[in-house]
């Protein structure tokens, strides 16, 4: 999957929610009753028709050499039936609270895209994962949804109600999943859990997947004691293959019995979200918030192919226990996401999956924050985008048959949006990707690239050169090419992490702007060509 589109890929779903900090459980009352929903669920009279034969959507486990354990799950018909997603919100019994700041000012952009390095000082990145929140538990369980013995469904959850936030992909189809949640974002207060699936995309299942997505939450319901409407689900992998529902269902009951804070709990649900992924991906830090109250974020993500978000078969979540109004934690997600999720790109395919949640249980003693204006609010995006950035370059790194990370890097750009365009074109590019597995400094091939971005930008001006462990090596100045050795280049471009840097020199306004990529490797056409077997 491509990883780096979730630019305009985010869907904005702010709505107002219950402000209170201290928000406790509140009584378990759904508008129908388990009973009353699963004969709605069964009880439509439909007609069938044969599923289509599946095709590929990337995230299926990735041992990656060939399985001979692997099986497709059997499929069964999907149905005509019209099933919606408009139930009927539930109305939490909180206290009210104050209403938020209604005219806000925008905080500079300028405070939210500094470099990582200039957040070092305030934000301390931990060598953990989601345990470092005990007010959440999580769970990964092998329900065999597609393989035997393989983790592959995961459980966020928290006792105490959480705010949530998300951005989807703008692939015009979408799973059932993506829908689900899009509708759930806008009419439900609060939520408690989040439950993933791998190897099983749920999409193009018609009315089958959305009957399987309210059935899911209503599993859900029962195995955690929770409101029907406040559970958040997500799936990848094989496209057009219905839910095998009584796995789905069993797998829920072994999540609830297996949830709990530890860092076993924590892996165990980092792993049961991969596919293709050769490794679990996980990141935490923590900060102070003004009033010196400890705030915490963590995050899990997965993403190895069929990335170019818009975003892709990309799934990231983060929880924290700040104390955040819903409005903000959603503006705060859109905003990072296109500096981070949306500038990674595998092999430019952007998944029907996609979706990034973050969801806040404000357990945290800091203020309420309803202004973006404040501090707390500034140093929480801070956060946020170290959070998702380090995520970003974990996907991007672990791209299918990926041998090293590449990372562009465009400096003093007349605006933010030229300077996007131009390094996630570069790292899009096939030639420019197998330029780097060959160890070849084809700069041309760059150049090309940033010709197509469909943006101008002074050519005159462009300083070039690429980077590594291995040294540097300066390919144009003053938009002049130079003379290369081409013996030093190659072995600078023989290490793991490779870094183009495109310096337009613009000195008034400048901006700069950082997408991550992967080289193209024989393992990639490999892994693709017998994704389904």
């Amino acid at each position: 999957m491509n990883s780096s589109n979730l630019k305009n890929t985010s869907t904005d779903l702010q709505h107002s929610s219950p402000q209170n900090p201290s928000l406790q459980n509140t009584a378990k009352n759904p508008p129908l009753t388990p009973s009353q929903i699963v004969q709605n669920l069964r009880s439509s009279n439909t007609k069938t028709t044969s599923t289509p034969k599946p095709n590929i959507a990337k995230s299926t486990p990735k041992p990656r050499a060939k399985s001979s354990t692997k099986s497709t799950p059997k499929t069964t018909p999907s149905t005509k039936s019209t099933t919606t997603f408009h139930l009927k919100p539930i109305k939490a019994k909180t206290p009210s609270v104050a209403n938020t700041a209604t005219n806000a000012t925008k905080i500079s952009t300028k405070s939210i895209q500094k470099s990582i390095k200039d957040f070092a000082p305030k934000m301390r990145m931990l060598k953990k994962g989601l345990e470092i929140l005990p007010s959440f538990e999580f769970a990964g369980v092998k329900a065999g949804v597609k393989y035997k013995d393989r983790l592959d469904m995961a459980l966020l959850y928290s006792a105490t109600p959480c705010v949530a936030a998300g951005v989807f992909t703008r692939n015009r189809v979408r799973a059932a999943c993506v829908e689900y949640n899009i509708e759930r974002l806008k009419d439900t207060p609060y939520f408690h859990s989040v439950i993933i699936n791998a190897s099983n995309a749920n999409a193009c299942t018609g009315e089958r997947g959305k009957k399987d997505c309210l059935e899911s939450a209503l599993s859900a319901s029962i195995a955690l004691d929770i409101d029907f409407h406040s559970t958040l689900l997500a799936s990848t992998g094989v496209i057009g293959v219905p839910l095998p529902m009584p796995k789905i269902k069993k797998g829920i009951l072994s999540l609830a019995k297996a949830k709990g804070s530890s860092e076993v709990c924590a892996s165990n649900a980092a792993k049961a979200i991969m596919t293709t992924d050769t490794y679990q991906k996980q990141c935490a830090l923590e900060f102070r918030s003004k009033n010196g109250s400890k705030i915490r974020l963590a995050g899990i993500a997965k993403g190895s192919g069929m990335i170019h978000p818009n975003m892709a078969t990309l799934l990231g979540f983060v929880i924290t226990d700040i104390n955040i109004s819903q409005k903000l934690l959603q503006k705060a997600l859109k905003k990072v996401t296109k500096n981070t999720f949306n500038m990674i790109s595998v092999d430019r395919d952007t998944s029907t999956n996609d979706m990034v949640l973050a969801l806040s249980n404000k357990t945290a003693k800091n203020e309420l924050i309803v202004d973006e204006r404040s501090v707390d609010y500034k140093s929480f995006v801070q956060g946020l985008m170290m959070i998702c950035d380090e995520l970003s370059r974990q996907i991007a790194k672990d791209g299918e048959g990926a041998s090293k990370l590449i990372t562009a890097s465009v400096q003093n750009a007349p605006s933010k949006r030229v300077a996007r365009k131009l390094a996630k074109s570069i790292i899009s590019s096939n030639l420019v990707k197998c330029a780097v597995y060959g160890n070849d400094a084809n700069w041309g091939r760059i150049l090309c690239a940033m010709g197509y971005a469909g943006v101008e930008f002074p050519k005159e001006k462009l300083d070039l050169k690429i980077t590594s462990k291995g040294g540097e090596i300066i390919i144009m100045k003053n938009g002049q090419a130079l003379q290369i050795n081409e013996k030093k280049a190659t072995r600078i471009l023989g290490f793991d992490e490779v870094n183009i840097i495109a310096d337009l020199k613009n000195k008034n306004g400048a901006k700069g702007a950082k997408a991550y990529g992967c080289d193209l490797t024989p393992q990639y056409i490999s892994i693709n060509a017998d994704y389904r077997s």
